[in-house]
């Protein structure tokens, strides 16, 4: 549902203080291009489990992901579905100059999009290359996103595939937070186990079990099911089964 200003914490309003500001499409402008885009702006909020779009459906605007996890699938003729990406906060939703939806996407989480009309934004981006350029470096990290997905469902174990979320949940954390992953890092996960076995092609038992083995490893600490502390990054990335050498996706 739509809602309005009033609505929302003023503390989300201000686009200076927001916390994705840094992350977001709108992160190279300059404060005459943030008023014009706060005139083409408003805020939707969607429950968890709401469908955000539909897949062939008109899209009338674009938006960021300002807090909560929403899930990017697709699904075939016989009702089947596949996860093919998830939108954590500052994540973009929705592609200029395509006025339809590619994709279901659906809220894991509740979730605050900052939205911004299609029409004008697209036609601030033919005037703003800055901005032009900073969509396209997202996608390019989106399509980075995508092959780490694809590895990540086709090839790891399940313990590499929970180590691996893990990972990408604190990395992004620390991202909006603004500080470099840490030997030590402590977040909230904001998915449920049933959420994860779904998204990750487990059963609950299988995450449940890796989950414990993990903390029996000391790789993590738990405190209740949601709040995680990793004690050294370097071996939860190992447990990951990543390279080393190469990108980590944030």
């Amino acid at each position: 549902m739509s809602i309005t200003k009033d609505d929302v914490p003023s503390l989300t309003l201000q686009c200076g203080d927001c916390t994705i500001r840094h992350r977001a499409v709108c992160a190279r402008c300059s404060a005459e291009e943030i008023d014009e885009l706060e005139a083409i702006k408003f805020y939707r909020t969607y429950e968890a489990g709401q469908t955000i779009v539909w897949a062939g459906d008109e899209m009338e605007f674009v938006a960021s992901v300002v807090t909560g996890i929403a899930t990017i699938t697709q699904a075939m003729e016989d009702g089947r579905t596949q996860m093919v990406g998830l939108l954590l906060p500052s994540d973009f939703v929705g592609r200029p100059g395509r006025s339809n939806a590619a994709y279901n996407v659906t809220a894991t989480t509740d979730v605050l999009m900052c939205c911004f009309r299609r029409k004008p934004f697209e036609a601030m981006i033919e005037r703003t290359p800055h901005l032009a350029q900073r969509l396209l470096q997202m996608t390019l990290d989106e399509l980075d996103a995508a092959r780490e997905w694809m590895l990540l469902l086709g090839r790891k174990t399940a313990r590499e595939k929970i180590a691996s979320l893990l990972s990408i949940i604190a990395r992004r954390n620390a991202s909006l937070q603004m500080k470099n992953p840490s030997e030590s890092m402590t977040f909230d996960l904001p998915l449920t186990r049933e959420a994860m076995a779904d998204y990750l092609g487990l059963t609950l038992e299988t995450v449940s079990r890796q989950i414990s083995a993990l903390k029996r490893d000391g790789i993590i600490s738990l405190e209740g099911k949601r709040h995680v502390t990793v004690p050294d990054m370097d071996a939860l990335q190992l447990e990951a089964g990543d390279d080393a050498d190469g990108g980590i996706f944030n």
